[in-house]
């Protein structure tokens, strides 16, 4: 059961500018942006979780910029300790949507005691750079991503019921989302919200590689280092959004050297540009889905029924058997279409995938459906692991709304 505790937040002082000052999660800023944040604003918190210093020296000046940063009241602790409730408000398949979540410390747990669940892989080197971010700085600027059953709604009705204060902060991101944040400090609110989070044990949507770094810190510095910063939303919130991830091609087939080896296995449909073939893999109904499509403007449909299940391996876990995305690496990619796992690059936007296809930057694109919740859920509850860049939960959540401070 996931345990949760209010804290002392660090926040840009009142009246800061949060359009200049806050940025996305470090692995999804691409360099161009890296720059264009830094030129923003010579406090954006990019300085701190992407510093474009090499080495060393990028470590050292992310931990004496924070520090400057407090110093100086450009960051802000607060007195009482508090958790804070994040609204996300944003568009999506011509929808408006909302999604809360809570912000609050909590102990990160060792996945046997099945309390906080991941669903995929960690990476060496990603590791070991959020380590020296979080030993230089001493503190979280971005919460690991959770998510928890609540099928009474019982943290909706939680939420909403606080949404009469006014916000402590709100801002529009450059992605046109739109956040409000609310401080929360009334101790039976306070722990409404614990008891609720006691109930269930929490799945890991994104942050994986921070969750990996609060053990390790926690291995460190013994069980005080194990509190870190968590964000918590409901699975069955409507808001909870899981775009595809696609994949671009650097070597392989045509198109139609593609279809041909695809079609005494699969239905494979030809669609007119990279807009139809991903809006037909979205909207099929097929055991397993996706679309190819190549620069000059040829895509095609790839559609699999139940009974394809037998290309892939016999001893591989249910839960897996499931996702598109193991199905295209297992299946597709290496024993039909002869593309080495070397040629794969991963981009989750549809544009940046037609980009792509346009300049000439691929030799294929894989076009992808999104990953249902419930076969996340099931991938963790199995103890498996995804194949890399299966999901990508949208918005993201900023980098320095709320700072959460290590207690050791």
């Amino acid at each position: 059961m996931a345990e949760i505790q209010p804290f002392h937040g660090v926040r840009y002082r009142a009246d800061a500018d949060l359009a200049r000052v806050l940025a996305p999660p470090y692995d999804v800023i691409p360099p161009a942006y890296q720059d264009e944040l830094y030129a923003r604003d010579p406090h954006n918190v990019v300085r701190v979780v992407l510093n474009r210093r090499p080495g060393d020296e990028g470590y050292a000046e992310a931990g004496a910029t924070y520090s400057q940063w407090l110093g100086e009241g450009v960051l802000e602790r607060e007195k009482e300790p508090a958790l804070y409730l994040l609204e996300q408000g944003f568009a999506a398949a011509g929808r408006t949507l909302r999604r809360f979540g809570l912000l609050a410390r909590f102990r990160a747990e060792d996945a046997e005691k099945r309390v906080i669940l991941p669903h995929e892989h960690t990476r060496a080197a990603a590791k070991e750079d959020r380590w020296r971010v979080l030993n230089a700085t001493k503190a979280n600027f971005s919460p690991i991503f959770l998510m928890f059953p609540d099928p009474a709604s019982r943290f909706t009705d939680l939420a909403l019921g606080a949404l009469s204060a006014r916000p402590v902060a709100q801002y529009t991101d450059d992605g046109g989302v739109g956040h409000r944040l609310w401080r929360l400090a009334d101790p039976a609110l306070v722990a409404r919200f614990q008891a609720l989070l006691a109930d269930a044990p929490a799945y890991i949507a994104d942050g994986h590689h921070r969750h990996a770094t609060a053990l390790r810190y926690r291995d460190a510095n013994g069980p005080e280092g194990a509190w870190t910063l968590g964000y918590f939303t409901p699975i069955e919130a409507p808001g909870l959004l899981v775009l595809p991830y696609h994949r671009v091609l650097s070597e392989g087939p045509s198109v139609a050297e593609a279809a041909a080896k695809l079609k005494a296995r699969f239905r494979v449909s030809p669609r007119e540009s990279v807009a139809s073939a991903a809006a037909s893999v979205g909207a099929s109904k097929a055991a397993w889905a996706f679309a190819l499509a190549e620069p000059g403007g040829a895509a095609v449909l790839v559609e699999a029924d139940a009974d394809a299940g037998g290309l892939l391996p016999a001893d591989a876990a249910p839960c897996l058997r499931a996702l598109d995305t193991f199905f295209l690496h297992q299946a597709v990619l290496g024993p039909i279409l002869g593309i080495p796992p070397s040629a794969v690059e991963y981009v989750h936007s549809e544009a940046e995938a037609e980009e792509a296809i346009a300049h000439g930057r691929c030799r294929l694109a894989a076009l992808m459906r999104s990953t249902p919740v419930r076969q996340i859920v099931d991938v963790a509850d199995a103890s498996e692991s995804m194949p890399a860049k299966s999901t990508f939960f949208h918005p993201k959540l900023p980098s320095g709304i709320v700072i959460h401070p290590l207690a050791v």
